[in-house]
């Protein structure tokens, strides 16, 4: 279970980590053409969640490698299922079906981690 725990941490972090920093970098106008979402937000919004996707990213990997207040990895799992909840809110009220299954299947795999890591935390 461990494998599969770090094997799909790792998948959503290197995910999270690269439209985190597309986000962050490029902020709404370079991003209208392919996220038309961010029609509905401002520049620092945008920027923000980009933000708090990297700031995921880090936390499914990097506390529970180190050992470091390992209870901050499947917090941030869960955070990273929030913030997919929203994104298929915003879709849903913007029409934009195509996309939910992307969204419902990050949102699970976050879950996955979330819940592993703490039945970990919680048998230790």
């Amino acid at each position: 279970m461990d494998i599969a725990l770090w094997v799909v941490a790792g998948l959503l972090a290197l995910l999270y980590l690269a439209v985190g920093v597309v986000k962050l970098v490029r902020g709404r106008r370079g991003l209208a053409d392919r996220m038309p979402w961010v029609e509905d937000f401002g520049d620092l919004v945008v920027r923000f969640v980009g933000l708090c996707e990297i700031a995921g990213a880090v936390g499914l990997i990097l506390p529970w490698a180190t050992g470091r207040v390992p209870v901050l990895t499947p917090v941030a799992a869960a955070c990273l299922v929030v913030l997919q909840v929203l994104a298929i809110s915003v879709h849903v009220r913007r029409r934009e079906t195509s996309q939910l299954g992307i969204n419902v299947l990050l949102a699970l795999l976050a879950a996955f981690v979330a819940v592993g890591r703490f039945a970990d935390v919680l048998a230790a």
